[in-house]
């Protein structure tokens, strides 16, 4: 690699001299020459006699921190700069890049990786008028995997662009989370964010969902009514489950995205539009093109940055983190005492399968800041959940059928079918909020049959 410029080579500041040490003697390695500083304050005194060409700055330092400093750097034209930090989140993330770094490094970073931002860094990247650091919200998104700083490295990139999003991932992940940090992050965050799940409303309502309707328009329409888009002007619209919307209405959408103008349902007064379209979906997409369920063109339209969020089983590293701040926040919104888990408690969470992912955490936590007894949850606090887990419900329902076949009693497998069923339904429903698509995906059968098998059962309870 070449000399950087013909300025005083690259500096690093940053308070840990280990780190200092490690990428200094990776970018001398790669022919670069490099200044140390362990703060701020030395950096700025440096500037009196020189100007690096590069900036390589930690985010948290004594004084005077690195986001500070950036603002600073970028004030007097000084850069580009790359920001590095043990502490990724979404906030600081967007942050940063809305500060005007080129780039983010999560610590522990690779030295290639580090090498190859550096790379791209000295480039000549082109220099952007930003917004100058301002505080930013703190998000329900947590994490520090490798998977989840990656998802926040990319939500501070895209989330001041006006690119449309495309949040992948299963059922319980999190995709709403994302898309209201894509909003607050942006610069429409002044505006509405309204979302709406295209999956919880019936097809023949759906238009009038996201357009609107004039009064007359149809049977009980006695009103003019703004539709979604309109709701959402100069904000953001979160389409969840887009995979599940009817074909006619991704022609309409189509339309929309391609013009920015609609029609309310009924009406003739067209409407201009200015909306950002962040869309989610737990299914793949592209199957559902090549089956002609979904409109290649609109995917393309939607898929413009995609976003995939990690199931937690890809994430057990976070499980601690999330269980801990779902158990305040609960006893925060209940108005509960505040409780912990113990050690033991925790580990068992941890170790724990969660096919609903995070938001299956999230119920088990809200479950154990009601029902514990004490301010200190033990494993056996966890109680049949965990036993369920490890298959010993069995011993359960065999007890249960031992004793039935003693007392001679009758229809012994319909009434122990009929009963799994009810269970496995009701939990299921539970855990999707009432969403009986959902319900039957995670319990793998067709939504007919759930919704059968429920009539079934309340049939029998008359």
């Amino acid at each position: 690699m070449a000399k950087s410029d013909d300025r005083s080579g690259i500096w690093i500041v940053d308070d840990d001299r280990g780190v200092r040490f490690v990428l200094a003697e990776a970018l001398r390695d790669a022919g670069l020459e490099v200044r140390e500083f362990e703060d701020a304050a030395g950096m700025r005194k440096a500037l009196g006699e020189a100007t690096p060409a590069l900036v390589i700055t930690d985010v948290r330092m004594p004084g005077e921190g690195g986001l500070a400093l950036l603002d600073a750097l970028r004030a007097q034209s000084i850069g580009p700069v790359i920001v590095m930090s043990a502490y990724t989140d979404v906030a600081t993330t967007a942050a940063a890049y809305r500060a005007g770094a080129v780039d983010y490094l999560a610590k522990p970073f690779d030295l290639d990786q580090a090498l190859a931002a550096v790379q791209r860094a000295l480039a000549d990247v082109p220099h952007m008028e930003v917004a100058p650091v301002t505080a930013v919200p703190a998000h329900a998104l947590l994490g520090e995997s490798p998977a989840m700083r990656e998802v926040f490295r990319l939500i501070g990139r895209v989330a001041a662009s006006d690119l449309n999003v495309l949040v992948t991932g299963e059922t319980g992940t999190g995709k709403e989370l994302v898309a209201r940090a894509l909003h607050e992050e942006s610069a429409r965050h002044s505006k509405p964010f309204v979302a709406l799940n295209t999956a919880a409303i019936p097809s023949e309502l759906l238009e009038s969902e996201l357009f609107g309707h004039e009064a007359g328009a149809f049977t009980g329409a006695t009103r003019r009514v703004a539709g979604r888009f309109e709701q959402a002007e100069g904000g953001t619209l979160f389409l969840d489950e887009i995979g599940d919307m009817p074909l006619i209405l991704q022609t309409r959408l189509l339309r929309v995205l391609a013009g920015g103008e609609f029609y309310r349902v009924g009406g003739r007064e067209l409407i201009r539009c200015n909306v950002r379209i962040v869309a989610a979906t737990h299914q793949d997409l592209d199957a559902r093109v090549a089956a002609g369920q979904f409109r290649a063109d609109l995917k393309h339209r939607l898929d413009v940055v995609r976003i995939e969020l990690p199931p937690l089983r890809q994430r057990r590293s976070d499980i601690p983190l999330l269980a801990q701040h779902f158990l305040a926040t609960a006893a925060r919104e209940l108005k509960l005492a505040p409780k912990r888990f113990s050690k033991a408690a925790l580990k068992a969470v941890a170790q724990r399968e969660f096919p609903g992912n995070v938001r299956e955490l999230e119920n088990l936590c809200r479950r154990m800041a009601v029902i514990a007894a004490g301010t200190e949850i033990l494993p056996a606090d966890l109680g049949k959940s965990t036993d369920m887990q490890r298959g010993d419900w069995t011993d359960g329902l065999r007890d249960w059928a031992e004793r039935a076949l003693e007392r001679g009693q009758a229809d012994i497998h319909t009434r122990a079918r009929e009963a799994l069923d009810r269970v496995l339904m009701e939990a299921a429903l539970a855990a999707n909020e009432g969403h009986r698509q959902h319900a039957a995906t995670a319990l793998g059968v067709g939504r007919n049959t759930l919704t059968r098998k429920l009539g079934a059962s309340r049939e029998r309870r008359k």
